[in-house]
């Protein structure tokens, strides 16, 4: 069902809206109406053009074809400055405060208010500040500095800046990807605040849960093409990926029942000072063991020091009855470990070199061994190999010489796993494997971890989604503050049992 019409214009509008970078066609005919007192989501796969959408909306991209209009009245923005001066403010996932600077001076960067002989008048600007967090309902000290702010406080600045510029639409991108459950509450209970205050608010998530939470109406793209806009209470979860990916999924979760085999991962008393403490757990072929737990919980500490990033203090780790040394990535790698980390773009691809370059950086031995020119490794026999992990994996590439950075998320997140998986390891570790996805890849990545598992590969995933936890896992490790409070078995696994573990309560699962 499409939204009904309104008397009032839209605050900002696309109508008919094209956009293409030269053979690519970005966006074609898209209408998108914001209006004021309303949370409008904007649904897609990655590369369905929901970026354009934003960069379009902020005065970075000019339409082809089509017009932007506000208060029904057509606009033309040369840049973002004029984007900014008719009220369009963007909140992106990672926000760019300047850290030596408090959180008052970040805001009114620029534009400080001045007292007599020009000074800066910082009383005047902190009063002004502790005022938008009042309208925020949110305690932050003006005065803090901007360094050791966690992201969602970082967001909150930025969307303070925001309210401090009389923006009336505010465009929220990915904004929850590095949150906690409990921070992602506190930016609802902003977001809605907004919304009573008369601002527009478009809202961008890959996790669908939140966009029938939060907003009211939902406009969704496919391959850059308008789809429609519906009234949210009038889908289901399963409608809007209907809509989104053009069919219907099989599964979001499709787990393979499989029978576990010899433990590939034992970990016994693993201890890292004021990170982890006394961890021990089994992982066994065809398993996928999740380790789940709030954020600063300790889990991605223990995946790094699994593989050797970070040394550990005491303990032992065997991977199919070899002892690992503290400390070495290389005797990890040797051993048959793999670790897809939770940052793919720091730290798992070399976002300027090739995709195919990219999938090669572990395989460097075995492709020179296949070149048979001493040290020198061949083009073809990289790009060979590339190609067939591609198709393996289902990645959507224009050429494998192109940068792996003009991928999409979900696409960078399959070279990712294609480098690690030509390794042929027997113990895989992912962290946050579908964050920052659309719901095909995402259902794509479980379903090749799934098959994974069933040829005997043992699976550690570290997730903060627990739907995915819940969906993926044979058994569910919890960790709080640093050490493993629960593990409970899938049949066993609930909402309530893995966050009880994860907050320090008594649940339903054995003790660890």
């Amino acid at each position: 069902m499409t939204a009904p019409a309104r008397s009032a214009p839209p605050t900002l509008a696309l109508v008919n809206v094209s956009k293409s970078f030269g053979a690519v066609r970005a966006l074609q005919d898209v209408t998108l109406e914001l209006h004021a007192g309303e949370v409008h989501a904007l649904a897609g796969e990655n590369g369905a053009g929901k970026s354009t959408v934003v960069k379009t909306f902020a005065g970075v991209h000019r339409p082809d074809a089509g017009e932007v209009r506000a208060d029904g009245a057509a606009v033309t923005f040369g840049g973002p400055a004029d984007a900014q001066a008719a009220g369009v403010a963007v909140i992106y996932q990672e926000p760019t405060l300047f850290p030596d600077l408090s959180v008052a001076e970040n805001i009114f960067m620029g534009r400080q208010p001045r007292a007599g002989l020009g000074r800066i008048d910082r009383r005047a600007m902190h009063a002004e500040t502790a005022r938008l967090f009042e309208r925020l309902g949110v305690p932050l000290d003006p005065r803090q500095p901007a360094r050791g702010l966690s992201i969602a406080d970082q967001q909150v600045v930025e969307i303070a800046k925001a309210i401090s510029r009389d923006a009336r639409v505010l465009i929220m991108d990915e904004p929850t990807a590095a949150l906690t459950g409990q921070e992602v509450a506190r930016l609802f209970a902003v977001t809605r605040t907004l919304r009573e205050q008369g601002c527009a608010v478009l809202f961008i998530s890959h996790r669908l849960e939140e966009i029938f939470e939060l907003c009211q109406r939902v406009t969704t793209l496919r391959d850059g093409g308008f789809v429609g806009t519906d009234l949210v209470a009038d889908l289901t979860p399963d409608d809007l990926v209907r809509r989104m990916v053009g069919r219907d999924l099989d599964a979001l979760y499709p787990k393979q029942d499989v029978t576990p085999g010899e433990i590939a991962l034992k970990v016994r008393r693993l201890t890292r000072e004021g990170a982890f403490t006394d961890v021990s757990f089994d992982v066994r072929r065809g398993e996928i063991v999740a380790l789940a737990g709030l954020v600063g919980a300790g889990r991605s500490e223990v995946a790094r020091a699994l593989f050797g990033v970070d040394r550990w203090d005491a303990g032992t780790v065997e991977v199919d009855g070899r002892a690992l040394p503290p400390g070495s990535p290389t005797a990890a790698m040797s051993a048959g470990l793999a670790l897809v980390p939770e940052d793919r773009r720091q730290q798992g691809l070399v976002m300027d070199m090739s995709i195919e370059r990219n999938m090669g950086l572990t395989q460097l031995k075995a492709l020179r061994r296949a070149t048979g020119r001493g040290g020198l490794i061949s083009r073809r026999v990289e790009r060979d190999r590339a190609a067939d992990w591609g198709l393996r994996l289902q990645l959507k590439y224009s050429r494998l010489s192109d940068a792996v950075g003009v991928l999409s998320g979900g696409n960078q997140q399959k070279v990712v796993l294609a480098k690690w998986l030509a390794t042929e390891p027997a113990v895989l570790i992912v962290d946050e494997p579908t964050r920052g996805i659309d719901v095909g890849t995402k259902a794509e990545v479980h379903r090749l971890l799934s098959e994974l598992a069933a040829r005997d590969l043992a699976v550690l995933m570290i997730s903060s989604d627990l739907p995915e936890v819940l969906g993926m896992a044979d058994r569910v490790l919890v960790m709080h503050e640093g050490r493993l409070t629960a593990e409970i078995p899938r049949a066993d696994a609930t909402e309530e049992s893995v966050m009880a573990a994860a907050t320090g309560r008594p649940g339903n699962g054995k003790a660890a």
